[in-house]
């Protein structure tokens, strides 16, 4: 197989994954499925490629002829879409969140290891070239031994909340809690340190104004304090505080490695600055700082998120090609995932100190196969959790009805 032929779910957050396929030479765009048949419409002939063929059925996309399929849709539903495709037959490139329960976790892994498929973990931000940078550093020892880090991924989401949530009350954003889309923040840490989560603490920031604004129903922000396996602590904040940060450090025994923090040069996120000793307790004060570049840098610098949306999709493409390549497998896209669902079972428990359960073992998934509490009523029925630990807020009706209008406006100025 010289290419891949690659199926397209979702064709908002899915542009970069179609984007690579049309341009990348390892790679084939066959078909792509989306339930927006406006949106869908406008792409085909935007596209103009008689070679794609699109669908609204998901079902019936997943049976079109092709190799693997990348899932681009709600961050709450790619565990059950996963499975389907898998039992197809196909490899699966999933963007994140890997799944939305414990159950679905458990499913997903079992379905991995029973189809004998590939997953990849679409969790872009550990495709980074600062967080590549640091783990290469980090692996050929420079750093010693890692004893704390800390990642960061703040987003003020109110100027684009209409355009993602759509006015929708019931959109998986407004319902969500706070710890629970962490592994931007999370995993960049545990890519770099390889290290495995097995205790956490969480922290939620209160239901502040912008929040109300926004008409979402959870905290402002979420905070993880994690202990991984060597005893090492590594800190997570992420969520909609006033200003943006992607920032990522990690200690070591021969000192400190981090990245560039957004307002050191607008947007400058791909820099690092290495503080390191020859040996442990030889103290060298010189600082190092450059922008790091991989060999797909050209061809990479053209994609989203630091060129990392590029590089999450080579890895994936390579290993289906049977080539050297870094996925996120899904035993540790949930050591991404889980240290934020226990966090928020933390919250909701005084912010007491949480196991994390690593679910390789099917003695520790057994604890689990039937725990589906999540905020969604539509999964967890009577496991039903609350968005925001002090209870659901109150939002008033004319705050998604104005953001329905915002939606409706733009979409109608775009067209």
């Amino acid at each position: 197989m010289d290419k891949v032929r690659v199926g397209v779910l979702g064709i908002g957050r899915g542009q970069s994954m179609i984007h690579y396929a049309k341009q990348a030479g390892n790679a084939q765009l066959v078909a792509i499925c989306d339930y927006y048949e406006e949106g869908l419409q406008n792409l085909k002939r935007e596209l103009n490629d008689p070679s794609i063929t699109y669908y609204l059925s998901f079902d019936d996309f997943i049976n079109h002829p092709m190799d693997a399929v990348v899932l681009a849709n709600y961050a709450t539903e790619h565990a059950p879409f996963a499975m389907k495709a898998l039992k197809k037959g196909l490899h699966v490139f999933s963007e994140v969140l890997p799944v939305q329960t414990l159950k679905e976790a458990i499913e997903l892994i079992e379905t991995i290891e029973e189809t004998h498929k590939i997953y990849a973990y679409g969790e872009n931000y550990c495709y980074m070239p600062a967080v590549r940078e640091m783990k290469r550093l980090y692996q050929e020892g420079k750093l010693g031994s890692f004893e704390y880090g800390e990642g960061e991924y703040i987003h003020n989401c109110e100027p684009i909340w209409a355009d993602i949530t759509y006015g929708d009350k019931h959109h998986w954003r407004n319902r969500m809690y706070a710890t629970f889309y962490s592994t931007h923040s999370i995993g960049p840490l545990i890519s770099i340190t390889q290290l495995k989560p097995v205790s956490v603490v969480g922290f939620e920031l209160p239901y502040w104004s912008r929040a109300k604004r926004m008409g979402k129903l959870w905290g402002t922000a979420g905070i993880e304090m994690i202990t991984l396996e060597n005893g090492a602590i590594i800190k997570s904040v992420h969520g909609d505080l006033g200003k943006n940060s992607i920032w990522f450090s990690i200690y070591g025994s021969k000192g400190r490695i981090e990245s560039a923090r957004e307002d050191a040069q607008c947007g400058d996120i791909e820099r690092v600055y290495v503080n390191l000793d020859s040996e442990e307790g030889k103290h060298d004060s010189t600082v190092a700082t450059y922008e790091p570049k991989e060999l797909h840098h050209e061809c990479a610098k053209d994609f989203g998120h630091g060129g990392s949306d590029y590089y999450a999709m080579y890895h994936f493409i390579e290993k289906i090609l049977g080539h050297d390549a870094e996925i996120i497998d899904i035993y540790q896209a949930l050591d991404m995932f889980l240290p934020g669902l226990f966090a928020y079972r933390s919250i909701l428990d005084g912010n007491q100190p949480k196991k994390i359960p690593n679910l390789r073992y099917k003695e520790e998934r057994d604890l689990y196969r039937h725990d589906v509490a999540c905020t969604d009523p539509k999964i967890a029925q009577d496991q039903l959790l609350p968005c925001y630990s002090k209870g659901n807020p109150e939002v008033s009706q004319e705050v998604y009805e104005s953001l329905k209008m915002t939606y409706e406006s733009k979409k109608k100025a775009h067209q």
